[in-house]
């Protein structure tokens, strides 16, 4: 298995050969304003190695914060209609209710509440409005809009509304983009539904980035199947990826953490990933990143999907350092490092700047960096160590020493010695961690269930059948696929010894997508 892993982030982006499960060639290159310019330089400098150039590529995988970061800053985000299926129980929150007012004000387009869903054993709350469908799917079209989000009381259960509201927009609105949300999220209703609206307003954006990752790996003469990495530590193929973009959210640092347990053969361990513009710091659980339970977030706006449960700081080797009162970030020089740096002949004092002066790195012309005084240096450098010992404080589990690995291209901000850390280990490549968490990613499927009059051991069987299913339908092997993550809650408000579970698998690439 040959694969080729590339991380798109805000300051480098980097590309590695995976070969048999061992790092053949890894590069890194600023990345570019436009993203697909970073990621055909990177190519570039990888084919140039003869083991690259050589036989086929069996898939590229590429990892960006595009999408997110699209959401954070409010650009190209289109205008969208929402559909939310529920009423009458259902009213009084409608959607974009909770939404900070910029981002409801750029996106926010027709808005229809409708009769219909289901409740938590599967019972229809209300038949479905179909002729209202029908009507709004008319107004939809009449207005131009080409994305719709539709959410309907606990559809992870019972689809069907959705999936019907979905055919009727087909045929009256040919060519529109339509987000179900039972594909997203969880059974919460409000949050689910938002991240059904964030991904529909990601749509045409979300078609120019893929196509352009595609043709970034035309350029460099690369046939091969475009994957991308999803924010759970896996990888989905680009047409789904298009599909649903929101996915893709956190999948820069859950690279990082998925790379980290790869180079260091570490199951279990703290993980901390030192970028140019902020360090995350995670947890990993069985080789993958532990998952945040709670809602998380996103540009202000409440969800509750698959996201990895990160700490992050504005700490990296871009930050920018003001000497009086001393102080590290979180203002950084991105991927402009290599121009702004004292060490690369720029005029702006960073921490990297600090590390080379203080002999802890070897990165640009130290002479440059003659002049600073080290006793600078050195607070700088402890301010940074003090950053990151709060951050992996908040993070931790528990109350004994635990090991830490360190990667990213500003790892060397981390000390050897930190406060609750037995053993911090530093991995071959670890700079490039992001990329080889893309090339390794597996492919994963999940189920949220409630399920009644079953046994404990029933319902978890029932969950996994599933999950699997879902795993081999995505492209898996069947073979490999394993259960990351299991989590039973006994429901005791509800009738017929009810128990929701919330089963994760994941297996490698390897199957046919179904």
């Amino acid at each position: 298995m040959r694969r080729i892993g590339i991380d798109v982030g805000g300051t480098n982006t980097d590309a590695v050969l995976l070969e048999e499960g061992s790092v053949v060639h890894a590069v890194k290159t600023p990345t570019t304003e436009d993203v697909t310019g970073g990621i055909v330089a990177a190519l570039d400098l990888l084919r140039r190695h003869r083991r690259v150039a050589e036989g086929r590529i069996d898939g590229v995988v590429i990892g960006t914060t595009h999408f997110i970061n699209a959401v954070v800053q409010r650009l190209h985000l289109g205008r969208i209609a929402a559909v939310r299926i529920g009423m009458p129980a259902a009213a009084s929150l409608p959607p974009f209710c909770d939404w900070p007012k910029d981002l409801a004000a750029l996106v926010a387009g027709e808005v229809f509440m409708l009769e219909g869903g289901h409740d938590y054993d599967g019972r229809e709350i209300m038949p479905f409005d179909e002729p209202g469908m029908r009507a709004a799917a008319r107004r939809i079209r009449d207005a131009g809009i080409g994305s719709v989000g539709v959410a309907a009381i606990f559809s992870p259960l019972d689809p069907s509304h959705e999936e019907r509201a979905a055919e009727i927009l087909g045929q009256e609105c040919p060519g529109a983009a339509i987000t179900l949300s039972h594909k997203l999220g969880r059974i919460g209703l409000l949050e689910r539904e938002n991240a059904a609206l964030l991904n529909a307003a990601l749509g045409d954006l979300a078609r120019v980035t893929i196509d352009g990752f595609r043709a970034a790996i035309a350029a460099s003469q690369i046939d091969a199947p475009l994957f991308i990495t999803q924010n759970d530590g896996t990888v989905m193929p680009a047409e789904t990826a298009m599909a649903l973009p929101v996915m893709s959210f956190a999948s820069g640092a859950t690279n990082s953490m998925r790379g980290a347990a790869f180079l260091s053969g570490l199951k279990d361990a703290m993980v901390v990933d030192v970028g140019g513009t902020s360090s995350d710091v995670g947890q990993l659980r069985n080789g993958f990143p532990r998952e945040a339970n709670s809602v998380v977030e996103v540009g202000g706006v409440r969800t509750l999907f698959r996201m990895p449960d990160l700490y992050s700081i504005g700490l990296g080797g871009g930050s920018i350092v003001q000497r009086e009162p001393l102080s590290v970030g979180p203002e950084s020089v991105g991927y402009r490092l290599t121009d702004e740096a004292l060490v690369f002949g720029g005029a702006t004092l960073t921490a990297t700047d600090a590390a080379v002066k203080a002999g802890v790195v070897e990165i640009g012309d130290a002479v440059l960096v003659s002049e600073l005084p080290r006793e600078i240096a050195d607070a700088v450098l402890d301010a940074a160590r003090q950053k990151l010992e709060d951050a992996i404080d908040r993070m931790k589990t528990e109350a004994g020493d635990v090991t830490l690995i360190a990667v990213g291209g500003g790892a060397f901000l981390v000390p050897d010695r930190v406060a609750g850390i037995g053993n911090v280990i530093r991995v071959p490549h670890g700079d490039c961690a992001n990329a080889v968490g893309a090339a390794v990613a597996q492919i994963s499927g999940e189920t949220d269930q409630i399920y009644r009059d079953m046994t404990r051991a029933e319902a978890i069987a029932a969950a996994e059948a599933q999950a699997i299913q879902r795993a081999r339908a995505a492209g898996a092997d069947p073979a490999t696929i394993a259960t990351v993550e299991i989590e039973d809650m006994p429901l005791a408000y509800l009738p017929g010894n009810a128990l929701r579970v919330r089963v994760r698998v994941a297996g490698e690439m390897g199957g046919e997508p179904r």
